[in-house]
């Protein structure tokens, strides 16, 4: 009888153990990496991939970039869902790093990304983000990931022909037009993203326009709309008749996961909510931050004196440029964008940015 006891009692603690080793093996092979988790898009991206039950691994360089994380999770009152996060420290530039970051990885996020528009940061930029996005698309096709998820830019879009109104994912790159270094760099990424892509690895690559989250994060980050916050709650008297495409960084997040969770793969898609006049956002801007609205019309002659006197200025007082070329001409420019494929393949209702703008003001 006691024989038939122990018996008993370890078949049961075996089952037992397997189980757990198997819930356990399940789980850790089931993580998700996500690069750039302490920016804009990768904090909402960790909230919107732990909301929805994922096991998620973000990669950081320096422990005080992890606060802005947190910073996110606070603001929507969600604090507890950031211990989920697996945090490992790690850089897309250092190989050794990225080997224990892709252990047990099913999906990539990419949204790493150096952003600027400054000339001297050519080779920053073309490095963090070319050579940045090649380490993480050889790591995927080597340790066989499931799917990866390339975070871009609209600015990586074609150029448009004369007989086109819109931009869109098939409107053809023209390397005899100017194009800002930045520009060139998420392209540049992109091209690996397809290599890895003709190397037996699915892809998706989400073109977002200009990223807007809520006001009260401009003191957060320091890049995208918080700069354009931050610009209008100081008083900012300019503003252009210029276009492009604009976004919530709510709507990026959502998408972006939708399209990894679908069946789609291999694919690229626009995602802009409008396409605005720049006076109408900053007006709508100054309205939520109860600040004066712009009422200088800085025409492209007055926009191309102020990037020329403030490059003079930087140089001379060893300060960050206010404007740049690339900026200046965007500024005017009127683009518009397509968002009709994404729309057609997940039936995808844009948050309305002026709404968003508004509502979001008040959180």
């Amino acid at each position: 009888m006691i024989s038939l006891n122990c018996f008993l009692s370890n078949f049961i603690n075996n089952s037992l153990c397997n189980q757990i080793s198997f819930i356990q093996k399940y789980y850790l092979y089931n993580m998700i990496l996500v690069t750039g988790g302490t920016g804009l898009v990768g904090a909402h991206l960790l909230l919107h991939l732990i909301e929805n039950g994922e096991n998620v691994r973000a990669i950081y360089r320096s422990q005080n970039k992890i606060e802005k994380t947190k910073s996110v999770f606070d603001f929507y009152k969600k604090a507890d869902l950031f211990e989920k996060i697996n945090w490992l420290e790690a850089d897309i530039l250092d190989v050794p790093s990225l080997e224990t970051a892709f252990i047990d990885i099913k999906q990539v996020y990419h949204c790493a990304a150096f952003i600027s528009f400054e000339p001297k940061d050519e080779e920053i930029l073309r490095k963090t983000n070319i050579e940045g996005t090649a380490n993480m698309i050889n790591f995927a096709i080597a340790k066989e990931v499931e799917k990866f998820c390339y975070i871009s830019s609209i600015a990586a879009l074609g150029d448009i022909a004369p007989h086109e109104t819109h931009i869109t994912e098939e409107t053809d790159w023209n390397p005899e037009k100017p194009h800002s270094d930045y520009a060139i760099s998420k392209y540049g990424a992109e091209m690996e993203v397809w290599r890895g892509h003709q190397e037996g690895l699915n892809v998706i690559i989400v073109n977002p326009g200009v990223i807007l989250g809520p006001p009260k994060m401009m003191d957060i980050f320091d890049e995208g709309s918080s700069e354009i916050y931050r610009k209008v709650s100081k008083g900012l008297p300019f503003y252009t008749l210029g276009s492009t495409g604009f976004i919530s960084v709510d709507d990026v997040a959502k998408v972006s996961f939708e399209l990894m969770k679908s069946e789609i793969k291999n694919e690229r898609f626009t995602l802009i909510s409008d396409n605005i006049i720049f006076k109408d956002l900053l007006d709508t801007v100054s309205d939520a931050l109860k600040v004066k609205r712009p009422h200088i019309h800085a025409k492209p002659f007055l926009m191309n004196f102020l990037w020329i006197t403030d490059g003079i200025f930087s140089t001379l007082f060893f300060r960050k440029r206010s404007i740049t070329k690339a900026t200046a001409k965007a500024s005017y420019s009127k683009n518009l964008y397509s968002n009709e494929k994404i729309k057609t393949a997940l039936g995808t209702v844009f948050t309305n940015i002026h709404q968003y703008i508004k509502d979001s003001s008040k959180l």
